[in-house]
């Protein structure tokens, strides 16, 4: 109880200096929430964000495809499908998660103010991110700087990857090798998705607000370490045949 109320007392006081040294301030920019970007920026976010998009379409329509079959009482063919949405789950989770590393890379040489989302436990949908995200709800009330809470967005966007890739795996293996059709695995697979495709959103969005801060020479070299990062995918995503 002593803890509990410690704890309480810490949120009272951090939530108080930060209305007293107005650091509850967070630039709202325009654009229906999105910061705007000149050309220029544009033209480097827009093909990561369509890369993200497409794979996270790509996704979902092949989950749809798993429940159609499972509703048609083909379970075989449905946890086959499945299985085809694991591998497009991993490389959906290669490119959030290279993207994450590096906006966590650029941001130390960010010396403007960086607009920061918080990432509400109640748009989540599976128990163990609604969980982890409420731990970082009461963290953020308690972190001060715009830079540090930036960082702190970035670790909890890719420790939630992390656990949600684990988590899916696992109930698509356990699924594969029993051909469970009940609807709490399902359920749980529908979870999951609803989760990740919120967390790469979220990503792309820390990402446009990053790129905005930069300098010219921090967009160039970040430029270059995006194109990268989609080199790989492309490689990866690229069906190798039999000769």
């Amino acid at each position: 109880m002593q803890w509990l109320i410690g704890a309480l007392a810490l949120v009272a006081v951090g939530v108080a200096l930060r209305r007293v040294l107005r650091m509850d301030f967070r630039e709202k920019p325009r654009g229906g929430g999105l910061v705007p970007l000149c050309a220029e920026l544009h033209a480097i976010y827009h093909p990561v964000a369509r890369e993200i998009e497409a794979h996270a379409t790509i996704l979902g329509i092949t989950l749809n495809d798993a429940f159609g079959e499972r509703e048609a009482n083909q379970h075989a063919m449905a946890w086959h499908i499945v299985r085809l949405a694991r591998g497009e789950w991993d490389r959906l989770s290669g490119l959030v998660v290279g993207l994450q590393n590096i906006l966590a890379k650029y941001l130390p040489a960010t010396h403007v103010v960086v607009p920061v989302r918080r990432i509400s436990a109640g748009n989540l949908k599976s128990r163990t991110l609604i969980d982890y995200v409420g731990l970082y709800e009461f963290l953020d009330q308690v972190v001060f700087g715009s830079k540090r809470r930036f960082s702190l967005q970035l670790r909890v966007l890719s420790r939630t990857c992390v656990l949600l890739t684990k988590e899916f795996r696992h109930t698509c293996l356990e699924g594969e090798f029993t051909h469970d059709v009940s609807p709490g695995v399902w359920n749980r697979l529908d979870f999951y998705f609803h989760d990740f495709d919120l967390i790469a959103k979220e990503t792309l969005l820390a990402f446009r607000s990053l790129l905005a801060c930069q300098s010219p020479e921090g967009v160039r070299d970040l430029s270059f370490d995006l194109h990268n990062l989609l080199e790989r995918s492309v490689r990866v995503s690229t069906p190798v045949t039999d000769q």
